[in-house]
């Protein structure tokens, strides 16, 4: 019988390169630590489970570039995008899903498989060449015993940074003579893409009073160890952007822009507070863009600034942990492989990529390199014009080592489409001809593998 390729992880990442490998007719085994070890984020044993938001982002495929990478995983029979389909929630032009429903759709999906394990139970050290091709895709929250292993065998010192989990809100306990279903600039196919998100308006006395209580709350102390840990810019506590300038909310996830108030349509918001529907039924809400590291009395102090949420009831208080991620471009071949440990292949985002999409293009990619490696074929290179290539070439050689962070896919790591002017006119023929291009090479790559 043919050997299992191992993967060690299961969370987007390891579910979708598990579904690669079998799909593929060769078998798996997903080591997943929970329940035998938590983490202070997860809630149930699910694979797949998402933890910080329910939303796969934009699914604009023709101008979006995490658009682009769901039509990429879709057509690369991605098990995520196929479960999410099933379990989405409205939310503009946006995909997200009802999560709990949408991971236990995942784990049973993958169980139902003949050439699929499950083995519960911490993997705490890099397993021996014996194992055979193993994959890494352990997540922002790798065990310390695993990462100790992990740093010994490549020498390199920890990157880190903290990761900050917004706030749920109960739909029942928002104040609606205050707030509003609109999603911005009215985006969406049906009315309820175009109602995907509550709008709580702020003017400008409460939104500086709201910035005063940012600062002036008390925030979770970090160990001595964590104090030099530096933040991912694209998930900033929202208390360290009102450090950066009374006005930065106001251009970020308070822009009062393609919303109109019908309790008081005639007077622009100075600020807008939204909330995005965070299961099917409808009953929560998360509040979009407020990451937070304050205490939980400070936040419900400060959230109950908002207008429309002075009686909120909340299903979950913000939070925050530590996110660890290994120097990829360094230690990491073009065939996502541990230089040093050919056999070890990095997925999601220890491998430093940032975000559910990203990790799970990354899971498909090392699933269908290893199913390459055990058949003794050889893939060939992703090309850069798509975003899964723009993607793991940026983790693996694209980006400087010295200063690598984690990243979300963008069309700044593709290649000038030639032809095409730059320019804010410009944006929107210019992205087309960038997912147009991608979508032909993605197609051709599919097929010559």
């Amino acid at each position: 019988m043919t050997e299992p390729i191992h993967i060690i992880g299961g969370g987007v990442a390891g579910s979708e390169a598990a579904w690669q490998i079998v799909s593929a007719g060769l078998p798996a085994v997903i080591h997943e630590m929970r329940p035998t070890v938590g983490t202070f984020a997860h809630q149930t044993d699910s694979l797949a489970e998402l933890v910080c938001s329910n939303s796969f982002r934009s699914d604009d495929h023709e101008s979006n570039a995490v658009g682009l990478l769901h039509w990429e995983m879709r057509e690369a029979g991605s098990l995520l995008m196929e479960m999410a389909e099933v379990h989405k929630i409205p939310a503009g032009g946006a995909l997200a899903v009802d999560r709990e429903p949408f991971a236990m759709a995942v784990t049973e999906r993958l169980l139902n498989h003949p050439l699929f394990t499950l083995q519960r139970g911490e993997v705490s050290s890099l397993p021996t060449t014996d194992w055979g091709q193993t994959i890494i895709a352990t997540g922002p929250l790798t065990s310390s015993s695993l990462a100790q292993s992990i740093l010994k065998e490549t020498g390199e010192d920890s990157l880190a940074f903290f990761d900050a989990i917004a706030p749920i809100v109960y739909a029942d306990s928002i104040d609606m003579t205050k707030a509003w279903f609109q999603s911005r600039y009215d985006k969406g196919q049906n009315k309820e893409e175009r109602t995907a998100y509550l709008n709580c308006p702020m003017d400008r006395d409460t939104y500086e009073a709201f910035i005063a209580a940012l600062l002036n709350s008390e925030k979770t102390r970090f160990k001595d160890w964590e104090k030099d840990t530096p933040y991912f810019d694209g998930c900033l506590p929202i208390e360290v952007m009102a450090e950066r300038g009374s006005e930065t909310l106001r251009f970020g996830p308070m822009k009062p822009v393609g919303l109109t108030n019908p309790h008081n349509p005639n007077e622009r918001p100075y600020a807008v507070v939204q909330l995005r529907r965070d299961n099917a039924l409808g009953t929560l809400f998360n509040i979009v863009g407020f990451q937070t590291k304050m205490k939980y009395e400070e936040q419900i102090k400060a959230f109950s600034l908002i207008p429309g949420l002075k009686n909120a009831k909340f299903a979950r208080l913000g939070g925050i942990h530590r996110n660890t991620f290994i120097n990829s471009p360094r230690l990491l071949d073009n065939q996502m492989r541990l230089k040093s440990r050919p056999d070890i292949r990095f997925a999601g985002q220890i491998s430093g990529v940032e975000g559910y999409v990203e990790s799970g293009a990354m899971g498909i990619l090392a699933g269908r390199l290893a199913v390459a490696d055990a058949k003794g074929d050889v893939l060939v290179a992703v090309p850069q014009t798509t975003a899964m290539g723009a993607l793991v070439t940026h983790i693996t050689g694209g980006a400087d080592s010295k200063t690598f962070q984690p990243m979300n896919v963008n069309f700044g790591l593709f290649p000038l489409v030639e032809g095409v002017k730059g320019g804010r006119r410009n944006r929107k023929s210019r992205y087309k001809a960038y997912t147009d291009r991608a979508k032909a090479d993605w197609q051709a790559w599919l097929q010559a593998t």
